[in-house]
């Protein structure tokens, strides 16, 4: 669709420069004027008119009707002036013709772009804190961030996936002072990750009653950056035990990380950061403490000092992103956490763009909304979380039970439920815009029925089974014959906007323009599906453009679901 809004837009434009000596827009403008209408009735593309009432001194619907006079060719099959639009419907012979040779030539690529192509992105994102289990508050950064990181090799970027682990912080003294007084290796060992959130939990419920623990854990901490070896080697252990846990969700969410640099890694770079800082005088003391004032940007003080002098985590950050820059020289680096730490990388960017560096430009916070359990704040001290791994489970469960119900034999079953109900998760979340805060209800999210991630993956595996029972896809020379029904011309038009979904879906950093991009192709291919016979197609002509047909919806699907981090399911 991309190439004919070029082409309208620049047939357009030719009109209109004819009607004025001083052309306000030029054809590049007018491509971006170009709608979809809210009703396919109202033709498949629109350009209002309105926008060029000043220039040519005329109203809205005098334009139009001067613009669409003898307009129509090969790609424009009608026009209709309404009001002040001009309604466009395209040929769909030309649809034919043009789009499915190169969708079925590109496959895996169609869609892609190469603008990105040797250029880097660094991308900064699930993140957990270790020895705290993934939950479901850890989903936004993973599947948003690893959808981003899809989107950008899809346009030709080379990204490295940056798991910036939270290994540091007095959190680890609470944790070594648990491990010590109620903790033993043997349990610890048998339960894993488990039982590090149980230790954690009961810190902070003994630590209610006596808050002198609180001063232990500090005091354990203290300790560990000051390199103490049995601290040191409990540290390194905890850690150890975080990964294996979490290495099982990744590898069911097909993901893979260039990088586990945590924010321990940058504790010994921040001390260069902050005399730097100092250097060129921008550091001030407030109360003891060491801060850059950002009052005149309208954001409170960067704290970089604490009053003992050791550095805090706003440094860490800023060491954390000259390390990428000067090992990664990126194009961008982009930071996927909650919206709550907005302000706190707005911070961050600006201190490093008011220690002269202009790459700071290149550094991009994005945020999602929070999630909550049937309206409860999630908190990892209280116990009140809903775990991944149980989440994930409990949905392939339903999976496979439904599986059952249905007679389901294929030796695969397992792998066919794990894509399915791993699968309905991401998509629940996905569907969301990021920013949007979230009630995490189970029900819904395990829903099977209506706009659902299964529902998009039965649909994929229907094109499968369709291409399977015709023998493969007939090779083919769409002409104007071939397409008799309107939803054959529907589904051409939906399967050509892809490569403008991805370009949206890139620039907003919204991987939920691919989710409801998906649910348009389904909804357009099941139509044709119901409305037109493909493999008992009377004539031998329209039942090969139908196998073919339904191969390009297969492809667009398949590479729409490699965006959102969902697995093909060829059957189901």
């Amino acid at each position: 669709m991309l190439t004919i809004k070029k082409h309208i837009a620049a047939v357009l434009h030719e009109k209109y420069a004819a009607l004025t000596q001083n052309p306000e827009f030029t054809a590049d403008d007018f491509a971006g004027f170009l709608e979809y209408p809210p009703d396919d009735k109202l033709g498949d593309l629109a350009f209002p008119c309105f926008k060029l009432s000043r220039s040519l001194r005329m109203g809205p619907p005098v334009i139009a009707s001067k613009l669409a006079d003898g307009l129509g060719d090969e790609i424009i099959g009608r026009v209709d002036v309404v009001g002040g639009y001009l309604n466009f419907y395209i040929n769909p012979a030309y649809l034919a013709g043009s789009l499915m040779p190169v969708i079925l030539e590109k496959g895996d690529a169609y869609g892609s772009f190469d603008f990105g192509k040797g250029k880097n992105v660094v991308l900064d994102y699930s993140s957990p804190n270790v020895a705290k289990p993934f939950h479901i508050g850890h989903l936004g950064t993973t599947v948003i961030g690893h959808s981003l990181k899809k989107l950008h090799e899809f346009v030709g970027y080379n990204c490295i996936g940056v798991n910036h682990l939270g290994d540091w912080g007095t959190q680890f003294g609470k944790m070594i002072v648990a491990y010590r007084k109620w903790g033993n290796r043997e349990q610890v060992e048998a339960g894993g990750i488990d039982e590090l959130v149980a230790l954690y939990v009961k810190f902070h419920a003994e630590a209610e009653n006596n808050p002198a623990l609180e001063d232990e854990a500090r005091a354990e901490f203290t300790k560990l950056e000051h390199h103490d070896e049995e601290n040191t080697e409990l540290w390194k252990w905890f850690i150890d035990i975080s990964l294996k846990e979490y290495e099982q969700t990744y590898k069911q969410l097909d993901i893979e990380f260039d990088s586990y640099k945590g924010e321990s890694f940058y504790y010994d770079k921040a001390p260069a950061i902050a005399e730097e800082l100092k250097e060129k005088g921008l550091l001030t003391i407030d109360d003891g403490a060491s801060i850059v004032n950002l009052e005149k940007y309208n954001m409170p003080p960067c704290l970089i000092l604490k009053k003992d002098g050791s550095t805090i985590y706003p440094v860490r950050d800023i060491a954390a992103a000259f390390y990428r820059k000067n090992t990664y020289d990126f194009e961008k680096c982009i930071y996927v956490t909650s919206a709550g730490q907005s302000l706190h990388f707005a911070q961050v960017f600006k201190v490093i763009e008011l220690m002269g560096y202009d790459w700071a430009k290149k550094l991009i916070h994005v945020p999602y909304g929070t999630v909550s359990i049937n309206g409860a704040k999630l908190a990892t001290r209280t116990g009140n979380v809903i775990l991944l791994k149980e989440l994930f489970a409990e949905s392939i469960e339903k999976v496979g039970k439904i599986m059952e119900e249905k007679g389901v034999t294929r030796e695969n079953k397992e792998e066919i439920a794990e894509a399915v109900g791993v699968g309905a998760i991401i998509f629940y979340y996905l569907s969301n815009s990021r920013i949007k805060d979230i009630n995490f209800i189970l029900e819904d999210a395990l829903n099977f029925d209506g706009n659902t991630g299964p529902y998009a993956q039965y649909t994929y595996a229907r094109t499968c089974s369709i291409i399977e029972k015709a023998g493969g896809v007939p090779a083919i020379t769409p002409d104007a014959s071939m397409v008799t029904n309107p939803a054959e011309a529907a589904l051409l038009k939906t399967l050509s906007i892809f490569p403008e979904r991805v370009l949206g879906a890139l620039n907003d950093l919204e991987p939920s323009v691919i989710t409801r991009y998906i649910l348009d192709v389904c909804a357009a291919f099941n139509h044709f599906y119901h409305e037109c016979q493909i493999i008992s197609a009377d004539d031998p002509k329209v039942r090969d453009f139908r196998v073919a047909l339904t191969a390009c919806a297969k492809t667009v699907l398949g590479n729409a679901f490699g965006l959102i981090c969902m697995k093909k399911t060829e059957k189901i």
